[in-house]
Parts: C-alpha cells; sequence; structure tokens
C-alpha cells in the first residue's frame, strides 16, 4: 500500500522535532473534528513529511504503474481492447500528475520528486516490479490491482489533508471504469476457450501473492500506521484492507470457477479471512530492489527524464521563479 514501503527523509537518530503544544492541540483538535487541512494551515512536520512520502510514493506508482500494462498497448487481441487499453494507461499517468501537484502543495518540488525516484531514494508500490507475461496478466492487473487500488483510495480519500481527498475522490471516479475495464477481460478469458481460461488462471497464479504484498505488512510490522492514522492521513490499517479485499473480491473469483492459489485461504466462523503468509521477505527484498523488474522500471524512467531534458530545458524561463501549488 502506498505510503508503508520507506522511511524516506526520517529524523537522523536522536534528533526529535518539538512542536508548539497550543498549536498541535488545536491541529488535532480539527482533525478530529472531521475539518480538512489545507496548504495554508499550520501542520507539524511529522504530518508534513509523512504526507509527502505517501502522496509521493503514491504518485510514482501510477507512472511507474502504467509500464507493465503499457507494455501490451501493440499487442491488444483487437482494435476495441487497443483503445480501451491506451485510454486506461493515459488515466493512470493522469492520476500521477494529480498527485505530484498535491504533494507539490506540501512544499516539495515535481523536480524532487522525480530526481529521489530514479536515485532509489523514494520507492512506489512493489506490485509494478512483476512482469506482465500475457495478455491475461493485464486483465488481473486492471480487475484486482485496481481492485486494491480502490480500497486504499476510497478509504484514504476521506483523510485530513484537502489536496489529497480532492485528487483521491476524482482517481476513484476513472479508477472505478478501470476496474471494470479489467473485470470485463477477466470474464472474457474464464469463460472463453479452455487455452483462454488456462492463460487468466495461470496470471491469477503469478499475480495472488504481490496483490497480498500490495497492502503492505501485517499491522503488527507496519512501521508508519499508527502516525498516519492518528491525524488521519490513512483510514484504515493494512490488515483491514486486505480483509476488505478477500471480502468484495475472493467470491467473485470464485464465481468465474477460479482457483485461488491459496490453499489456506477460508472464512472463519468470526468473519474473518485467514490466509497464507505470502513471503514477506520478498516484499522486502523487492522494495529494497531485488524484484524482477525493478531495474527495467527505472530505466524506463531514466530514459524518459534523459530524452526529454531538451524539451523542458527549452520551456524553462531563466528567470522563472518555482511556485508551490495551494490546491
Amino acid at each position: 500500500m502506498y505510503g508503508n514501503i520507506s522511511v524516506t527523509d526520517a529524523p537522523k537518530a536522536g534528533e526529535q522535532y518539538i512542536e508548539d503544544p497550543v498549536k498541535l492541540a488545536e491541529f488535532e483538535a480539527k482533525i478530529e473534528r472531521g475539518e480538512k487541512i489545507e496548504p495554508t494551515d499550520w501542520m507539524p512536520r511529522e504530518y508534513r513529511r509523512q504526507l509527502i512520502r505517501m502522496i509521493e510514493q503514491h504518485a510514482h506508482s501510477e507512472i511507474i504503474g502504467a509500464l507493465p500494462e503499457g507494455t501490451w498497448i501493440t499487442r491488444a487481441p483487437g482494435f476495441k481492447r487497443k483503445m480501451a487499453l491506451m485510454a486506461k494507461v493515459q488515466d493512470e499517468i493522469g492520476h500521477g500528475q494529480l498527485l505530484y501537484s498535491a504533494a507539490e502543495t506540501l512544499g516539495k518540488s515535481r523536480e524532487e520528486m522525480l530526481n529521489d525516484l530514479l536515485s532509489g531514494k523514494s520507492k512506489y508500490s512493489n506490485v509494478f516490479n512483476y512482469p506482465a507475461e500475457t495478455w491475461a496478466d493485464t486483465a488481473v492487473i486492471a480487475w484486482l490491482i485496481d481492485a486494491a487500488a480502490i480500497i486504499n483510495q476510497v478509504t484514504n480519500a476521506k483523510g485530513s489533508y484537502a489536496p489529497y481527498s480532492r485528487a483521491l475522490e476524482r482517481i476513484c471516479t476513472e479508477e472505478s471504469f478501470h476496474l471494470k475495464y479489467g473485470y470485463d477481460n477477466v470474464v472474457t478469458l474464464a469463460t472463453g476457450t479452455p487455452k483462454q481460461r488456462e492463460m487468466v488462471q495461470a496470471a491469477l497464479n503469478r499475480w495472488w501473492k504481490p496483490i497480498m504484498h500490495f497492502f503492505g505488512p501485517p499491522d503488527k510490522a507496519s512501521q508508519h500506521t499508527a502516525t498516519l492514522m492518528k491525524w488521519k492521513v490513512k483510514m484504515a490499517s493494512n490488515d483491514d484492507m486486505r480483509q476488505q479485499f478477500f471480502e468484495s473480491y475472493v467470491p467473485k473469483i470464485w464465481e468465474l470457477g477460479l482457483t485461488v492459489p491459496d490453499p489456506n485461504l477460508r472464512k472463519n466462523d468470526d468473519g474473518v479471512w485467514e490466509y497464507s503468509d505470502p513471503d514477506w521477505d520478498e516484499f522486502k527484498r523487492v522494495i529494497n530492489g531485488d524484484g524482477p523488474c525493478n531495474k527495467e522500471r527505472l530505466s524506463v524512467r531514466k530514459w524518459v527524464e534523459e530524452s526529454g531534458a531538451w524539451v523542458r530545458n527549452a520551456l524553462l524561463k531563466p528567470d522563472a521563479r518555482y511556485v508551490t501549488p495551494l490546491s
């Protein structure tokens, strides 16, 4: 899940920020009343830091997340599918731009964010470091990865920081169409020829573990959850959102006659879904750069950054001054 995958710009060991207790109390009371925080409002340094980290990583995930599906645009089965996939990839890039703008309201420039991405200092969702081997992979991504993202985004759209909430509301509207597009693709394959059904089942098998990783580590191992939830930056825990995913989408997978590749997955009498350990060591390895496609994903972004530098330089006005956006 966005915001649970690095400790970018964490305070140095032994360094503590001492906030004005009166302002801090007013800030927390405002959040407790359900009011939104705007960019010009006073906020604790840690609140700002956590928001920058979370929104920045979300923006990176939208941009990098377009790459696995984007590789299939030229190979999509038919003109209709090709056009639909192009529109989806274009939307994801647009979401990244909205999120970079939201993060910029907190004082970090887009250039700094992209530099941190390319240097490896700032992370993005681990799920996008896996390859889309077949057309069926794009279907599973569009349905189940986007479903997981929607659960995260709909929840956090109710959060305390106004620019992020506004961006998420718009993004969720478009993501709902992506989910329908993905579901239609999965249904088409699952009810098609034996070869198509075999292909979509294989894709589900490949992506199930990354989907489990998407929500982040269990709450007991998540280092940011308590702080983020206290200030309503994050509105539900990793485990709660993973349970919501199980409840909403596992029955739909089963309805299609597909098999979830987890023999231990079951809903207990208390309503809680039980599942196998999805290998959190792999989760950490992938986030730290040792995934199947980490190097490839960043190399593409570096190529884009370098090849487009002349355009940015041509448009740059020597006397231009960076202005932090307000919304």
